[in-house]
C-alpha cells in the first residue's frame, strides 16, 4: 500500500504551540484567562451582540442549551436522523424525546417541509443540523418555530464559518447555536465547543450549569486579591468547562478560520471540476453569495455504479486513501431504532443517501499532490 492519506488532519501552527506553552508556564491550566479571551474573540467573530460560552464539547453545549431553554421530561424536540448520535442523545439526557424527520435529498440537511407535520402539543424545540458545513434552509424553520412558539437550537458542529443569507451561522434569530472544535473540525482545539446566544438569561444559566451549578467561576475565586473562597451551589450542574490549554489553541485557530475556509473551498472546487463527469453526485452548493465551511466533502455514488458503497471504500482504502461515511443515520442504530420503533421506510431520503455516501479527504494541510492522488484513485475505481 502507498503511504496512507488520512481522512482529516488538524492544522496546528507555531502560534498555537507557543500559546499552549505559555499556559503551561503560567501555572493556570483549567478554565481561566485564556478561555475568557477565546470567548470574547468568538463573540466578536460572530457579532450581532451574541454572548459566547466555551465548553468541553459541542455535545455539552447542546445539552446546556436545551437545559437552559427548559426542555424537560416528556417534551419533544424535532431533529434529523442524518446526524451523529450526540444531536439526539442530549435530548434524552433531559428525559425528553427526539422526533425525527427526513432530509432533503439534495442538501442532506433536515427537510423543512417535513417539520410542521411532526409537531405535537409536546413539541418544545427544533434542532437543525448544518450537515458538512452547508447551512440548513433556516428561513422556513424559524418561521415554523415562531408560528408554534418553539425554540430553535442550531447544531453548528460543522458550520464555522458558514453563512445563510449572507449572515454567519450563530447570528440568526435562533435561540442558541453550538459549535464543535473536535480534532477533525474546521477549527480544532482537540476537544471543545462553543455556545452562542443573544439571550442573557440563557447565557447566565449555561455559565452556571457549565461548572457544577456554582455561582462563581474557580478562576475568579482563586485569582482574586481579596478573600473569595465563598461560593454557592445554586443548581445540580455539570462538568462542561473548557480548559485554558484548549482555549490556547482556539484563540489562534479562530484567527485562521477564514483562511482555512478558503483552503477547504479550493479543495472542494478542484474535486468538483475533476469528478464532474463520473457516475456520482457532487455535494450541494450554498446559495449564491453564501459560504460553505466545507468541513466535509460528501459524494454519492450513482445507481449506475456497479460496486457497492462499502466495496468502493474498501478499494480506496486499499490504495491508501482515507475516507469515511457521514453518517449511519440514527434510525439504523439499535438504541434509536428500538426505543422509537423507527424503520427505514419512515426516512426514505436518509436511508437511500446512506447507501451511497462517501466522505473524501478534505483538510487544510492537503497538498496539490494529495488532492491529485485522491482524484486519480476515485476515477480509476469508477471507470
Amino acid at each position: 500500500m502507498e503511504n496512507f492519506l488520512p481522512f482529516a488532519l488538524p492544522d496546528i501552527g507555531e502560534e498555537e504551540i507557543a500559546e499552549v506553552v505559555h499556559s503551561l508556564r503560567s501555572g493556570w491550566l483549567t478554565t481561566g484567562a485564556k478561555t475568557k479571551r477565546f470567548e470574547q474573540d468568538f463573540a466578536e467573530f460572530i457579532g450581532h451582540g451574541v454572548e459566547a460560552i466555551a465548553v468541553n464539547s459541542a455535545t455539552s453545549g447542546l445539552h446546556l442549551a436545551l437545559e437552559a431553554l427548559g426542555i424537560s421530561p416528556g417534551d419533544e424536540v424535532i431533529t434529523t436522523v442524518h446526524t451523529f448520535t450526540a444531536t439526539a442523545e442530549v435530548i434524552r439526557y433531559l428525559g425528553a424525546n427526539p422526533v425525527f424527520v427526513d432530509i432533503d435529498p439534495l442538501t442532506l440537511n433536515i427537510d423543512p417541509t417535513k417539520i410542521e407535520a411532526a409537531i405535537t402539543p409536546r413539541t418544545k424545540a427544533i434542532m437543525p443540523v448544518h450537515f458538512g458545513g452547508l447551512a440548513c434552509d433556516m428561513e422556513p424553520i424559524l418561521a415554523i418555530a415562531q408560528k408554534y412558539g418553539l425554540k430553535v437550537v442550531e447544531d453548528a458542529a460543522h458550520a464555522i464559518p458558514t453563512t445563510y443569507q449572507s449572515k454567519l451561522i450563530g447570528s440568526l434569530d435562533s435561540d442558541v447555536t453550538v459549535y464543535s472544535f473536535y480534532a477533525t473540525k474546521t477549527i480544532a482545539t482537540g476537544e471543545g465547543g462553543m455556545l452562542v446566544t443573544r439571550n442573557p438569561e440563557v447565557a447566565k444559566r449555561c455559565r452556571i450549569m457549565r461548572l457544577h451549578g456554582i455561582s462563581q467561576d474557580a478562576f475568579d475565586r482563586y485569582t482574586s486579591t481579596k478573600p473569595s473562597w465563598h461560593y454557592q451551589v445554586v443548581a445540580p450542574g455539570f462538568k462542561y468547562n473548557m480548559t485554558d490549554l484548549a482555549a490556547s489553541l482556539g484563540i489562534h485557530q479562530l484567527k485562521k478560520a477564514w483562511i482555512f475556509q478558503k483552503k477547504r473551498a479550493a479543495i472542494a472546487n478542484l474535486y468538483d471540476a475533476e469528478l464532474a463527469n463520473l457516475p456520482l453526485h457532487l455535494p450541494a452548493k450554498p446559495a449564491e453569495g453564501d459560504i460553505h465551511s466545507w468541513h466535509l466533502y460528501v459524494i454519492r455514488l450513482d445507481d449506475s455504479v456497479e460496486v457497492s458503497r462499502n466495496t468502493f471504500i474498501e478499494q480506496l482504502t486499499a490504495k491508501g486513501i482515507g475516507c469515511s461515511v457521514h453518517y449511519i443515520p440514527l434510525h439504523l442504530h439499535p438504541y434509536w431504532r428500538d426505543t422509537y420503533n423507527l424503520c427505514s421506510e419512515d426516512f426514505p431520503c436518509a436511508s437511500y443517501a446512506y447507501k451511497r455516501i462517501v466522505s473524501l479527504p478534505i483538510y487544510t494541510k492537503m497538498t496539490e499532490a494529495d488532492q491529485t492522488r485522491v482524484i486519480q484513485v476515485v476515477k480509476k475505481t469508477l471507470t
